[in-house]
């Protein structure tokens, strides 16, 4: 962990500490991939329901991108290249019915978490699949991982396989357990009122891995 330099402070949120490392955080284990099986999928409110295979994934168009990460856990990182798939190509696609205003993440393993559509129709989310010109390491989300830069990066989830478009805002995984519906870093929506013994074990780890480094 680093001070923050002057010049760069207006892209560090209230309450986090630049690191230059990218620390892996992770509750439960890392996924095995298998392309012959691995799909990504998108149904519920749409006009197209769409299951894309690792090959197809892999010839739609992409971008490269320079975003930061601000985790919860109150780490950041800036300038992270990143190169994957718009996600307006997914959302042009799938064709979002009117009705249709919020999206559920689903990711590996049994992982859940819920974003509004609009959040996700920004030029800068994208479904990467590099990071600073390689291929995601599986440990940061590989094969692929959605990157949401002005949320909170639990809001991007790693190991992605689709979005279920809602008429309603379920939440996921970690807000279950008592994370912030929205998570915006700049307003520190972290937590809701009550913190559980899940969110007790990530920040351990967290200051664990952090200590290590």
């Amino acid at each position: 962990m680093k001070q923050v330099d002057p010049s760069v402070a207006s892209r560090v949120p209230p309450g986090q500490t630049l690191t230059a490392k990218w620390p892996v955080l992770t509750y439960g284990r890392t996924p095995g991939f298998d392309p012959k099986r691995w799909t990504f999928r998108c149904f519920g409110l749409v006009e197209r329901e769409t299951t894309w295979t690792w090959a197809e994934f892999l010839k739609l168009p992409r971008v490269t991108v320079r975003s930061d990460i601000h985790c919860v856990t109150r780490w950041s990182k800036l300038d992270n290249e990143w190169e994957g798939v718009p996600a307006r190509v997914i959302l042009d696609h799938v064709r979002p019915r009117p009705e249709a205003t919020w999206v559920l993440q689903h990711a590996d393993p049994d992982y859940t978490t819920n974003t509004s559509l609009d959040d996700l129709r920004d030029d800068d989310v994208i479904l990467a699949l590099k990071h600073g010109g390689r291929d995601l390491e599986p440990d940061h989300g590989g094969p692929m991982r959605l990157v949401l830069p002005k949320l909170y990066f639990w809001k991007s989830s790693k190991w992605l396989r689709a979005f279920e478009f809602l008429d309603v805002n379920p939440p996921g995984f970690w807000e279950q357990n008592g994370y912030h519906m929205h998570a915006d870093p700049w307003t520190e929506e972290r937590y809701s009122d009550q913190e559980t013994r899940a969110m007790q074990q990530m920040r351990a780890e967290a200051a664990r891995k952090l200590r290590e480094r």
